[in-house]
């Protein structure tokens, strides 16, 4: 397309380009304003890369503990050992505290939130199977097992109250098998933990188990976490506190290990405590996601290794963050926010939430080019009437 344009008078060409200019600078500025977002995109500054001063890194990015307290606010707690751990409203997604938040450690069996998110979706609890002798190949000496036995029929709701109450690495073997396998169904939890902006976490045992390579992160279980909490039957599932388990001979009882949610072992059970997961290998020490209900609001909280105390200094430290973070509700400001995952379809794995970043190999999209186009129509327009503006007034001597 050509734009022409009519002069009554002659411009000189000097004249013309210093208006060209100032016009050009303009025109920078409102792409700027349009499209904030897009302008960051195409400065290659990707979310946890480093920038500049005028805009500093995310806080959850950054080492250490991070609150912003408002006058008045509870501090935070300062006897929390966990290596990593993050407190968020399930509702908002706001994180209202947080420390260490992305940093990569073995999440044990927290992870099979993602696994549940994963799996769930195609294996709903009404379907019947027998196990097989291969389907129980292959599980890591010392792992947690509901006691799942071959040639038995079990419904695929027993299956999962066994990986949610007993975190059953037997159970989650036997659902791998059924979901295509156990190297396919890792796939498929890398590509889920992706679709839900869960950028920290590498998927190699699907159950937890230890293994090299595998590592998560306080902000990505709790967005596990908060995204389980959208699907009625995760919820139920890890809001059970016992059920009976099908035996071979007869049906016996097996209970939640999550001692916030069950009030065992000379733990006090948590008032108001919804479930989610809790977990335990040599290599990543004692790990947590659980959430609690009180007066409508709901808070998420994960830990990470803590490095005090015994095995259940981990459920204690989360009860200090849940009361502090009910306490300090409504007086912080958020130090960052767990992307939003309510656009990701319930069985898929390739959508990207609404609400999360541009990967660092991906363009701007319409949105973005619309924004930019738009604000370079205007800038043409200002340098047209500048033009003509200049031409009135004839030349200057």
């Amino acid at each position: 397309m050509t734009i022409g344009f009519s002069f009554r008078t002659a411009v000189t060409r000097t004249a013309v380009s210093r208006v060209a200019a100032r016009c050009s600078a303009l025109c920078v500025a409102g792409a700027l304003a349009v499209a904030p977002g897009q302008a960051a995109a195409l400065s290659g500054n990707a979310p946890g890369t480093p920038r500049p001063t005028a805009s500093p890194a995310p806080s959850l990015y950054q080492e250490g503990t991070q609150a912003r307290l408002r006058a008045g606010a509870p501090g935070v707690p300062e006897d929390i050992s966990a290596l990593s751990w993050l407190v968020a409203d399930a509702r908002t997604g706001d994180v209202l505290a947080a420390h260490d938040a992305h940093r990569p450690l073995p999440p044990a069996s927290t992870l099979k939130t993602l696994f549940a998110l994963t799996v769930l979706p195609a294996l709903p609890g009404g379907i019947r199977h027998t196990v097989t002798e291969r389907e129980l190949e292959g599980i890591g000496e010392g792992s947690s097992m509901v006691g799942v036995a071959e040639g038995h029929t079990y419904r695929v709701a027993d299956l999962w109250r066994g990986v949610f109450l007993n975190s059953g690495s037997d159970a989650v073997h036997v659902l791998a098998s059924m979901n295509g396998g156990w190297t396919s169904t890792a796939a498929q939890m890398q590509a889920k933990a992706r679709a839900l902006g869960a950028r920290d976490t590498h998927v190699v045992s699907p159950d937890g188990y230890d293994t090299p390579g595998q590592v998560s992160s306080a902000y990505d279980l709790a967005v596990f976490g908060r995204t389980g909490l959208r699907n009625a039957d995760f919820a139920r599932y890890c809001a059970t506190v016992d059920s009976m388990f099908p035996g071979n001979g007869s049906p016996y009882g097996i209970q939640n290990t999550n001692r916030l949610l069950t009030g065992a072992d000379g733990v006090e059970r948590y008032p108001g405590m919804i479930g989610i997961k809790n977990g335990y290998t040599t290599n990543a020490g004692n790990t947590l996601v659980a959430a609690a209900r009180h007066g409508g609001r709901t808070l998420v909280v994960t830990l990470m290794n803590p490095q005090a105390g015994g095995g259940f200094t981990v459920y204690e430290e989360a009860r200090s963050l849940l009361d502090w973070g009910f306490a300090a509700a409504g007086h912080v400001d958020p130090v960052g926010t767990l992307l939003d995952t309510r656009s990701v379809p319930a069985g898929g794995s390739e959508a990207r939430p609404a609400a999360s970043p541009l990967p660092h190999d991906e363009g701007i999209g319409w949105p973005g080019v619309a924004g930019i186009a738009g604000a370079a129509v205007l800038g043409a327009v200002s340098v047209a009437l500048a033009l003509r503006l200049k031409a009135a007034r004839g030349p200057r001597g």
